[in-house]
């Protein structure tokens, strides 16, 4: 199948979901009954015939004007011979009932969403999505953990406006964000951080975005204080794919590279200091969906999205059971709002 071929298939639901009418029979239409749905804790691991009503209803409930804002899509066949889609951008709308427990707003939310879908013939048979759920929370001024070292801001597209038609061979840049991860992951075995290379990689004014919770870095000093740093420290044996249980999906098409894994990552939290999170030594996994930007050889934007309240969940912590706590003298009842006439 050609790239455009395997984005013609999900193309009925992300016109319903950015007109925010007709979900429920564009997904009908899109993913097979028995598709695989991987979704973002608390949501688990469904089937494709009941995602809209267990999932994306909800999101509608909250939000009753919703709209689906993507800004890359990156579509492709992996070197596993299968076909995938992957899709960033953010879920907009008026905040006026509760979500997962979050509190309405009664404002305009933005959620950043990474979602991939894996396409046989004429359907979505299988899906790995992450919604930002912990931006949701801080907007609604929820968010029970740590507060985050990076940034926090409404998560940008592409800054050559070009994340959705992206035209030609991906190969030099994947084979260049490949080439960094494996560079990464010879630190802290070397102790020398210089052996990361990341001037090699990454460009000057690169920006990283990363996941509510964590927050955007720029530059390799931003990368290095707000995220590296801390998540290093605290989990210093970090391993990737391709080991074990661990499987990636890659897609790259002209200056874009995506990646999805379900998971892709294994640590043992050993060290202090990364979200707040104490050293138990427990080995844990990382749901972590990317998609990078290269610009002059070098990688200029990065998207991240890593599962977090999944992360809490293994290490036993009910994110929005704490969440839950702080809300009892909160009215979280949804909000009526008139037209102000």
């Amino acid at each position: 199948m050609t790239p455009e071929k395997i984005r013609d298939v999900i193309a009925p639901f992300q016109r319903a979901a950015a007109r925010g009418e007709g979900v429920a029979a564009a997904l009908l239409q899109v993913v097979a009954p028995d598709a695989a749905v991987h979704m973002c804790h608390p949501f688990g691991d469904l089937g494709g015939a009941v995602f809209y009503e267990q999932v994306f209803s909800k999101l509608e409930a909250a939000l009753p004007d919703l709209e689906r804002r993507d800004m890359i899509v990156l579509a492709g066949t992996t070197s596993e011979e299968q076909h995938w889609v992957g899709c960033m951008g953010n879920y907009m709308g008026t905040f006026l009932a509760p979500f997962l427990g979050i509190p309405p707003t009664g404002h305009l939310a933005h959620m950043r969403y990474h979602e991939f879908f894996r396409i046989e013939g004429d359907r979505v048979v299988e899906m790995q999505a992450i919604w930002d759920l912990p931006e949701l929370m801080m907007q609604a001024r929820a968010w029970p953990m740590a507060p985050q070292l990076g940034a926090y801001l409404c998560t940008p597209g592409p800054m050559t406006q070009d994340g959705l038609a992206p035209r030609g061979s991906g190969a030099a840049a994947m084979n260049h964000v490949i080439a960094m991860l494996t560079d990464l992951c010879k630190h802290p075995a070397d102790p020398d951080p210089a052996v990361m290379r990341l001037e090699r990689h990454w460009h000057p004014k690169f920006n990283w975005y990363g996941p509510a919770g964590i927050g955007t870095g720029r530059g390799v000093a931003g990368f290095r204080h707000w995220h590296q740093i801390p998540f290093l420290r605290a989990m210093p044996d970090r391993r990737l794919d391709a080991m074990g249980d661990l499987m990636s999906h890659w897609v790259a098409q002209g200056a874009y590279v995506c990646e999805t894994g379900w998971p892709n990552m294994r640590l043992t939290i050993t060290g202090d200091g990364w979200m707040g999170i104490a050293p138990s030594g427990q080995e844990v996994t990382l749901r972590s969906l990317d998609f990078w930007r290269m610009e002059d050889g070098l990688i200029r934007e990065n998207w991240v999205l890593v599962d977090l309240l999944d992360l809490y969940a293994q290490i036993g912590v009910d994110v929005l059971a704490r969440m839950a706590e702080f809300n009892k003298a909160r009215h979280i009842a949804p909000i009526a709002q008139e037209a102000g006439l």
